[in-house]
């Protein structure tokens, strides 16, 4: 650890270091210790303007890692599954039990039976987490996992339909160049899409540019930083886009010079929007109809669009995930390119995901010509490691719980019978928790890797403790916007006996016997990954300096413009899809013949969107954003975190008056899939008609089965749309007063 620690003071060490939480900062912090306890935290001491601000999150780091509910000892279920009731055993037969029931598994069921589940969670870095114990699960057979990325499955089909590339992004450097940035669906000052977003932000706006914040919330960024807000109803995004495309093709303030030399499809978009495909007409009028916006301010944002040169639409995955996901995010690249805004300095190419090609957690994949990147056989796909996996035949990570219900007779590759989870609080951050809470009562074991009692912890046989980031090593990166590599290094030794994911596969591997495991320390394991990396050893000359350092930053000549190769020089480089060109018309998405999933970007009604006839029943849609003091699920228990922001649900008065419903009252929110319990918060902030409860806090039901944590999934759907979206924000509920408002 000698390498790891510097700039010591008496016997308090500064460890510079990084968290691991799953959000997109990864900010460089400083930890002071002493006798193996975090003693307090501070950010990066860069100088202006390099200097990364980390948030609340980090700043609370040492509650978190020493919090008192940590699970310090393996743990053995004693009372019923879902109860949360564990005694301490020893490793020897916390191995010897998991190892007993994967091998009675395997021998009853065969290995199509074991699922693996994991996530980005407490760990979202590179080779601890779900790596180690994927390869030995492999070589021990085999097993059944899922696919999915819960947050941007949706932006990831658009992106790379649209453009055969998920780097849509800019450096956040280049809003300095913007005249106009539209934030759709967007609320950076909450969800971290990048460290220092919201600094470019302010840096921005200063400058001049002109801030529009389009969302069915007021939220903390439009409140700080945008100029207008433009409320709209969940799910109409693409209805408004579409109206505003209908403005620019018919008063010609579309770039059509840029569509005819860098797009192929627009024709057949013009045909849907102007209503030669379908004898209605896109109008504003249609879309106020359909979006709440009133017509004459769709036919001004329309205009100012267009006409505004540079300008950023920045569309992120809010509407995302939802019934319109892709739709949504393809729709916005479309205005991009309409606008020729795609490719230039200051302007967006849309797509949701923001990502820039360097420090970026995502890998670049491609869909091959034709196919469906969703019923493609894994190992057959041409593209890179990541593509390959993300294609495989497995389970939709938002059905994961009808999966392990229905199994084969529902359609699904196997019956599972056995669960090893790490990484995630699936149980609470995927659709449906109370069928959660079903299916994972009908297995014969879990086994759950984990720091904390969370809501999928209390269903496991066999809990293995495992070290936070503060307790081990690693690389990692934040997504989207870069542009820097940060390290996490080892600041204290593992707290009680708990042991990192890669040392319990490890293990695990040798009790099993099995060969060639490649048991590496975690050293040698970190050094094969960045001589490995070609992005690490492109960028980074001395490796003993970023260990030291814990973060490397990339200095930028200028700031990154996603596809600017393609707009300057489009015959030596092409975009990576079929057409060589941005599909506007995708003939690979009209290959699928799928209604939900066309081949242009459009406008669809879909179940339990704001015309669904279930709206008599629960006439209020639910939207599931971003807290400001928890990275989903994660840091639910830390006390300083909990201060901050009571957990309660968003209502407008209009709507809570009608239901005699005061600010701070007790109410229940439900529908057919459950009812949680929690405050009400009276505001003008959301629009009437619409409700909003922050994700990520525990799920946690009573006798009756009332939920008292308040879990947003709770009420969302355990679905997704055509091109993959989890559909959490397409949800309707009802709200009224608790009659028990003493609990």
């Amino acid at each position: 650890m000698d390498q790891q620690q510097n700039n010591t003071n008496g016997d308090v060490r500064i460890v510079r270091t990084t968290s691991t939480y799953d959000c997109g900062g990864r900010c460089p912090i400083r930890l002071h210790v002493k006798d193996n306890r975090i003693l307090r935290v501070e950010g990066d001491d860069a100088p202006e303007p390099e200097q990364l601000r980390t948030c609340l999150r980090c700043r609370a780091y040492k509650q978190y890692v020493h919090h008192p509910e940590r699970f310090l000892y393996p743990q053995k279920r004693v009372g019923k599954r879902g109860e949360g009731k564990f005694e301490r055993i020893s490793w020897d037969e916390a191995y010897d039990t998991f190892i007993s029931q994967l091998n009675r598994v395997k021998e009853t069921y065969g290995n199509s039976a074991i699922l693996l589940a994991t996530g980005g969670g407490y760990l979202a870095s590179l080779h601890h987490g779900g790596l180690a114990s994927s390869r030995l699960l492999n070589q021990c057979g085999g097993y059944v996992t899922h696919y999915g990325n819960i947050s941007s499955e949706g932006a990831v089909w658009a992106s790379l339909t649209h453009y055969g590339s998920v780097m849509v992004g800019h450096s956040r450097e280049d809003m300095m160049n913007s005249r106009l940035i539209i934030l759709w669906g967007w609320d950076p000052a909450r969800m971290i899409s990048g460290t220092n977003t919201m600094y470019h932000l302010i840096r921005a706006k200063e400058n001049g540019a002109k801030i529009i914040a389009i969302d069915p919330r007021y939220h903390d960024t439009a409140s700080t930083l945008a100029h207008e807000w433009i409320p709209v109803y969940p799910g109409t995004d693409t209805a408004m886009m579409v109206a505003m495309a209908y403005v620019m093709i018919k008063e010609n303030l579309h770039d059509m010079k840029f569509l005819d030399t860098y797009t192929v499809g627009f024709e057949a978009f013009a045909d849907y929007v102007t209503g030669k495909e379908d004898g209605v007409e896109k109008t504003p009028a249609w879309a106020a109809e359909i979006s709440g916006v009133d017509a004459a301010v769709i036919e001004r944002l329309a205009r100012e669009y267009a006409t505004t040169r540079p300008a950023a639409l920045m569309d992120c995955q809010g509407p995302a995930r939802s019934s319109m996901g892709e739709q949504y995010n393809r729709c916005a690249a479309t205005l991009c390119a309409m606008t020729g805004n795609v490719g230039r300095p200051g302007g967006s190419a849309g797509g949701g995901l923001m990502g820039i090609p360097v420090g970026h957690m995502f890998r670049q994949s491609a869909i091959p010509p034709g196919k469906n990147p969703f019923e493609l056989d894994g190992p057959n796909v041409k593209g890179t490691l990541d593509m390959r996996m993300r294609v495989k035949k497995r389970i939709h990570i938002n059905t994961l719980w009808d999966a392990i219900l229905k199994g084969r007779a529902g359609g699904y590759p196997s019956d599972i019978k056995m669960m090893w989870s790490m990484c995630n609080n699936y149980v609470n951050q995927i659709g449906n928790s109370n069928k959660a809470d079903k299916a994972l009562k009908q297995l014969e074991f879990i086994a759950v890797n984990e720091l904390f009692p969370t809501a999928t912890a209390r269903y496991a046989d066999l809990i293995f403790p495992v070290t936070s980031a503060a307790e081990r090593n690693d690389f990692t990166r934040p997504w989207p916007s870069g542009p820097y590599f940060t390290v996490v290094n080892q600041a204290i030794e593992p707290l009680g006996e708990c042991k990192s994911d890669l040392r319990i596969a490890s293990e695990l591997a040798e009790r099993i016997g099995v060969e060639k495991f490649e048991h590496h320390t975690e050293e040698q394991w970190l050094k094969i990954l960045f001589e490995n990396n070609p992005e690490y050893t492109t960028n980074i000359d001395d490796y003993d300096a970023f260990r030291k350092n814990g973060i490397h930053r990339i200095k930028l000549a200028e700031p990154v413009v996603a596809f600017r190769e393609q707009i300057e020089d489009p015959a030596n480089n092409p975009f990576p899809t079929p057409s060589g060109k941005i599909e506007i018309f995708s003939q690979r998405a009209a290959d699928l013949n799928n209604p939900v999933c066309p081949p242009i970007p459009k406008y669809l009604s879909t179940a339990e969107d704001r015309f669904d006839s279930l709206t008599e029943k629960y006439p209020l849609q639910l939207l599931t954003p971003h807290p400001r003091n928890r990275v989903h699920s994660e840091l639910y228990l830390v006390p300083w975190l909990r201060e901050v922001e009571e957990h309660r649900v968003w209502i407008n008065t209009k709507d809570a008056r009608a239901r005699g419903i005061s600010d701070g009252d007790g109410v229940n929110v439900f529908n057919d899939r459950g009812t949680v319990a929690l405050p009400a918060f009276l505001t003008e902030r959301i629009i009437p008609g619409v409700v909003a409860i922050f994700e990520g806090s525990w799920y946690n039901p009573d006798e009756t089965g009332v939920d008292r944590g308040a879990c947003a999934n709770t009420l969302t759907r355990d679905e997704y749309s055509g091109g993959g979206a989890c559909v959490m924000n397409t949800s309707l509920v009802e709200v009224r007063k608790a009659q028990d408002q003493g609990r």
